[in-house]
């Protein structure tokens, strides 16, 4: 066992604590001995777990520790296997008991003759004398385990490590995580005064958390921001206390030492009071919110605080800002890393001979920054190539303990996972490196050993579901990047879980030593070849106690396997222990009866095997699913009421299966999904089990998908033996085309009915009075045929119809089955003209959409004027693809709850309201509405339009080609809160905001093909709040005056707009200026000249203007991360004669376009990149006489080189033949006019 796997062993003897119920105790109860026993083991469990806890907490290295708690292992898994045949027992008799009672003669024959007659009972079974022989061992053992607990606790512990601080390592050039260092320091160095303002990094251990942290911390910029700097680490001890002095004490080192809580904080909020504060903490692991909003207490405006964690829990806990989520680095910033720690070096050009060796070790840290400076700093002093090889062939936990601490931190991830999870993870050793799983697939695994051990019944179904999310918000799991419904283990994070499992796990790969152990109870092995001899499973022979026996298909094999009858006939058989059997993916013809000997098997997977009918699944079996059976016939096994605790059945892809199985016999079954049968076209008695008298008793869930020749459903609805489906509560009926007739009116439970691509189905509503849920997406019919009491409301709060070719319900029992829905949807109803025609209405819902209604032409309803206190309740209302609707109903004004509304597609609407909005209406968005003139029309000259406080937010209008103004009259209210306003390709606007100043609420503003429109707003007032503007295709001349006065301006982007001349020298002097881009505005001669001095400008783009376009002669702003310049040859002289050595900062550079031809870049290249340290993507475009590139150690820190449109650049760089090749080989991603030079691709 591994020196920390006594965590996963703690979790492991949890669980067998949790196995000691009554129902147990009470079935041995009738034998003293062995039910003395069974106590003493439930007494003397908790003790040793105590102490592993301890053994854990101390991380304890003693080889006697070691072999203890190996021999512990062994013991808790034969107290495992002694419990769960109690627990077998137990159920083999209840179910025998139920079997007598039924009289079922075919059942009888399956049970086993030993377990039948008068003579069987608990203690005929159990009181063998071998059985009690062995718990009487095992109580032996467990006695002595529990003396030699306390010689255990008292062994000494390992010295804990030391935690990071605010300081940096001078001597070491930091790489990587430039682009999130520049965004945290604008964060933090921006005007803030809605209180504290929390930034989180998150990530999992080693991937340089802490180390950005510093960095931001340690920025000279910073000191300018804040009057107070404190960097606290807290670890996993989250003492408000301690962690409040520490913050005292670094903002005034002469404050007293005081442990009165509310005396420290007091005082703390004193010393901040009015003051710019910076905190930093690092390492959190406290999950708790409340003690964060403790701790948080003090802090007010004008605080801004670093939180470092690797829990994504944490983050949201403390009300990030935002979170910065840590990814790998690339392979060229940790070979930087490596190299530093390994060579003193930046790279390996002066070592070449470690250059291919240390590349390869560094493949292996897989993007994690300490893993890179761990090996890199074991190889600091080596010379000799051969000690390099053993770094790169020795498994991680296999190396010397690292100065720099890469196990312990990975450990330390580990070590603050709940009990539960330390189990979960450590199983997922058995899976390779670079392995993808799904995650319903771990689960299962993870049910199948009796991981998922819920306290109650309710709890279990998402009980899986929780643990594997909370792993990888804690990084232990990440989504592929291959495939998003796929996850994977980071390299380091197997091994990390190899580590802590020892030789509980082990895996047989190709072209690697096995490592098995007789101990392991969990195994796994790769495919590799087209056939497995009796060669590849020779070590399974020695594992007797195994428990998971699992091949591992690689995604890219798609073929079946050839496996020896050995396995099948000699080796299965000897596990008995097997919770998880797969013989997935084997030509198996013909399987061996040994499954019933099998008796704590849980998970069997037999997919992709062309098994024969007879194979029969294992009695205990709780989950099956049948996938791509190629028989006509499914074996009568399948629905064999002896599957007591089979809850969940799914039969996928079936194609050449005729019918269906008996499954309705099946006493537990809740969830049932038939997806994928092609041939089958009747569905009748055979599915409910012939002369069953209780079919479906506990289904729930069943569902229909995709059988594309089903005609009819005979329910046996005339059958008196047929009882009612009791709890079924939800039927999903999908691409069945051909099903005729009516549904099931059986189903009195039933609360959720899907019908989808049923075109000639006809449902009755009237057959589910329960129903809370209603989505009919394309059938034949819709009815209501029942005659029920006038005053019977429904319970539907959700009805979705779709594209029905007859509504037969009448007007008058409308209201009856749909009035309490909250949710109301209609969508594709041809033959409706207005609502009140067939008794529909607004009344009683909240969230209402009805589209693609041609003949629609009025949404007024009778009910609506009767009665409006009911219909004010709406929130939300979207109206689509109604071309005859030509205007809103007037009870819009009545509406008082509705914020939200979408209008789309409705090519009649000339007007959205006469004289008003929605009182309360916040968001807006009409599409496509052709004939629209006027947001507002007013018609009717109220002279209280422009009292009226309107609270529109939000308000989007695009491809409303009539559209000329937003209102009118020009009246301001429609506008006073506004707060984002977006109008595209709406060719006839003329005018925004008529005789009125710009909205002061407003904060983006977005403007596209609108080319009448010559003026947004005369000008802007000082308080307004505008943050980005961005024009596109349109008319505008200038923009508003008094631009400086934009103190939240943050963006301005200017594309395509060829009447655009100037800017008044006065304006952009916003100092939160982030990004101005000016591209195809070609009357535009020059750029403000205010332009140098905004220092927090980083984006700077002047693509297509005007051909004699300057910018100032002041020079460019120096605080720039990315530089566009096209079609501009004066500002391409003035690069040449600046050159580029003030842009320190910048991180991507595009040059290009014709302007560059008469200009000597080459100069500009010879000299000008040496300062761009930062540089990471360089785009050249149309260069034609351009023939040489910047020397290679001005482009070192360079990702990606994009070279387009430069023929005589091209041919120097396509090729390791070329002159300028060398330069750019070690690029990790160059592609020239669009082709992908480097990596270089096989042919």
């Amino acid at each position: 066992m591994s020196f920390i796997g006594e965590a996963a062993l703690s979790a492991f003897l949890e669980l067998l604590s949790g196995k000691f119920v009554d129902s147990l105790l009470n079935f041995v109860a009738n034998h003293r001995q062995v039910h003395q026993q069974l106590k003493q083991w439930q007494s003397i469990l908790p003790e040793i777990k105590a102490v592993l806890n301890h053994a854990e907490e101390k991380q304890i290295k003693d080889e006697g520790v070691k072999i203890w708690l190996d021999d512990l292992q062994d013991l808790a898994y034969d107290v495992d296997d002694i419990l769960d045949e109690f627990a077998y027992q137990q159920l083999r008799l209840k179910l025998q008991k139920t079997q007598a009672q039924a009289s079922t003669s075919k059942v009888q024959k399956l049970i086993p003759t030993c377990c039948t007659g008068a003579n069987f009972s608990p203690t005929s079974f159990m009181f063998y004398t071998k059985t009690i022989s062995k718990i009487k061992d095992i109580t032996d053992k467990l006695n002595k385990n529990s003396l030699n607990t306390r010689r255990s606790a008292t062994a000494k512990g390992k010295k804990p490590r030391l935690q990071p601080t605010s300081l940096m390592d001078g001597t070491v050039e930091y790489v990587g995580r430039a682009n999130e260092k520049q965004e945290m320091l604008e964060l933090l160095k921006s005007n803030n005064s809605d209180g504290v303002c929390v930034l989180s990094i998150v990530g999992m251990g080693g991937m340089g958390k802490t180390t950005l942290a510093q960095l931001v911390y340690n920025d000279t910029s910073i000191k300018e921001c804040f009057d107070h700097k404190a960097w606290v680490c807290v670890s996993d001890d989250f003492d408000a206390v301690n962690i409040t002095k520490t913050i005292l004490k670094s903002i005034d080192a002469g404050s007293h030492d005081d442990n009165d809580f509310n005396l420290l904080q007091v005082k703390l909020k004193e010393k901040l009071s009015g003051k710019r504060f910076l905190l930093v903490l690092d390492d959190i692991w406290n999950e708790s919110y409340t003690d964060w909003t403790i701790l948080r207490a003090p802090f007010g405006a004008g605080t801004k605080i670093i939180v470092t964690t690797r829990l994504e829990k944490v983050s949201s806990n403390v009300d990030s800002v935002k979170a910065f989520k840590l990814d790998k680095l690339s392979h060229h910033d940790c070979l930087s890393i490596f190299a530093q720690h390994a060579l003193k070096a930046r790279n390996f050009d002066g070592h070449l001979r470690f250059k291919e060796l240390g590349e390869n070790i560094v493949r292996r840290c897989n993007g994690l920054p300490l893993a890179a400076k761990a090996l890199g700093s074991l190889l600091r002093t080596v010379k000799d190539d051969s000690e390099w090889e053993k770094v790169y062939e020795s498994e991680i936990w296999d190396l010397p303990e690292d100065p720099c601490g890469l196990i312990p931190a990975l450990r330390l991830s580990y070590h603050y996972l709940p009990p539960h999870l330390k189990r979960c993870f450590a199983y997922c050793s058995i899976f390779p490196k670079d392995y993808e799983f799904e995650e319903e697939q771990i689960i299962l695994l993870w049910r199948a050993e009796g991981f998922l051990q819920a306290k109650a019944k309710c709890q279990a179904k998402g009980l899986g579901n929780q643990y594997f999310q909370d792993l990888v918000s804690r990084s232990f799991f990440q989504i592929s990047s291959k495939d998003k419904s796929c996850f994977m283990m980071h390299d380091l994070m197997n091994d990390l879980a190899q580590l802590v499992a020892g030789e509980i796990c082990c895996k047989l790969e190709e072209d690697k030593q096995p490592k098995f152990s007789h101990r392991s109870p969990y195994s796994s092995y790769v495919f590799n070849g087209r056939c497995h001899s009796v060669k590849k499973f020779e070590a399974f022979y020695g594992m007797t106690f195994l428990r998971t026996f699992l091949p591992l298909i690689p995604p890219q094999i798609h073929m079946a396997f050839g496996l020896t009858n050995v396995v099948l006939d000699d080796l299965l058989p000897r596990l008995r222990y097997l919770r998880v059997l797969s013989l997935c993916g084997y030509v198996i013809y013909d399987l061996p009866d040994f499954f019933e000997n099998l008796k704590h098997l849980r998970y069997l997977n037999l997919s992709r095997t062309p098994i024969c009918p007879e194979l029969q699944s294992h009695k205990k079996v709780k989950q099956l699913i049948i996938a791509n059976y190629g028989g006509a016939k499914f074996s009568t096994w399948i629905g064999n009421p002896s599957f007591q605790n089979l809850s969940s059945l799914k039969l996928r892809n079936c194609k050449n299966c005729k019918s269906l199985p008996s499954v309705g016999r099946l006493p537990l079954l809740k969830d049932l999904s038939i997806f994928g049968f092609d041939q089958v076209q009747k569905i009748g008695v055979e599915f409910f089990g012939e002369n069953e008298l209780n079919p479906f008793a506990s289904l729930e869930i069943l569902s229909f998908v995709s059988l594309p020749n089903w005609k009819e459903w005979d329910s046996c609805e005339g059958d008196e033996k047929v009882l009612k489906s009791p709890n079924l509560h939800k039927l999903s009926i999908n691409a069945c085309p051909q099903l005729l007739g009516r549904l099931p009116t059986h189903v009195s439970s039933l609360q959720i009915l899907e019908i989808d691509g049923c075109r000639s189905l006809v449902v009755s509503i009237s057959s589910f009075p329960t129903l809370c849920e209603l989505s009919i997406r394309g059938c034949a019919e819709v009815v209501d045929d029942r005659s029920s009491p006038a005053n019977e409301v429904s319970s539907l709060q959700t009805l979705s119809l779709s594209n029905i070719s007859k509504f037969n319900i009448p007007a008058d029992r409308i209201m009856l089955r749909f009035g309490n829905s909250e949710h109301f949807r209609i969508v594709g109803w041809e033959e409706l003209a207005s609502l009140s025609q067939h008794g529909l209405s607004f009344v009683g819902h909240r969230f209402i959409t009805i589209e693609y209604c041609p003949q629609l032409h009025s949404l007024e309803t009778e009910e609506a004027k009767l009665q409006p206190d009911k219909i004010s309740h709406v929130e939300s209302l979207v109206i689509g693809g109604c071309d005859r609707l030509n205007r809103l109903p007037k009870f819009l004004l009545e509406l008082t709850f509705l914020t939200v509304m979408k209008i789309y597609h409705c090519l009649g609407l000339v007007s959205f309201a006469g004289n008003n909005l929605p009182p309360n209406l916040k968001k807006l968005h009409i599409l496509g509405c052709t004939n629209l003139e006027y947001l507002v029309d007013e018609i009717e000259d109220n002279k209280s339009m422009s009292s009226t406080l309107c609270l529109l937010e939000d308000l989007k209008i695009e491809w409303c080609g009539s559209l000329m103004s937003l209102s009118l009259k020009g009246h301001k209210n429609i506008c006073n809160q506004l707060q984002c306003l977006q109008i595209t390709h709406c060719l006839k606007l003329s005018c925004l905001f008529s005789n009125i100043m710009f909205p002061i609420t407003l904060k983006h503003l977005k403007i596209d093909g609108c080319p009448e429109l010559e003026y947004i707003a005369e000008e802007f007032e000082e308080t307004a709040c505008l943050e980005s503007i961005r024009i596109e295709s349109s008319g505008i001349k200038s923009l508003p005056r008094r631009l400086d006065k934009l103190f939240h301006l943050q963006e301005i982007r200017l594309r395509k707009c060829s009447n655009l001349v100037s800017f008044e020298e006065s304006e952009l002097l916003s100092i939160n200026l982030r990004a101005f881009s000016a591209d195809g505005c070609g009357n535009v001669g020059a750029l403000p000249k205010c332009m140098v001095s905004i220092t927090s400008l980083r984006h700077l783009c002047v693509f297509d203007c005007s051909a004699d376009i300057l910018f100032p002669s002041e020079g460019f702003p120096a605080n720039l991360t990315s530089l566009e310049i096209s079609n501009a040859p004066k500002i391409y002289r003035s690069l040449v004669e600046w050159g580029l050595n003030r842009l320190t900062s910048l991180q991507h550079l595009v040059i290009g376009g014709g302007g560059c031809s008469n200009v000597n870049l080459e100069f500009m290249f010879s000299g000008g990149f040496q300062d761009l340290a930062s540089l990471q993507e360089l785009m050249i475009d149309n260069c034609p006489k351009l023939t040489s590139l910047p020397e290679k150690d001005m482009l070192l820190c360079l990702d990606v080189l994009h070279i387009f449109n430069c023929p005589l650049l091209k041919e120097e760089c396509s090729s390791d033949k070329g002159r300028e090749w060398s330069k750019i080989s070690h690029i990790p991603c160059v592609r020239i006019d669009g082709k992908v030079v480097i990596p270089r691709q096989s042919d």
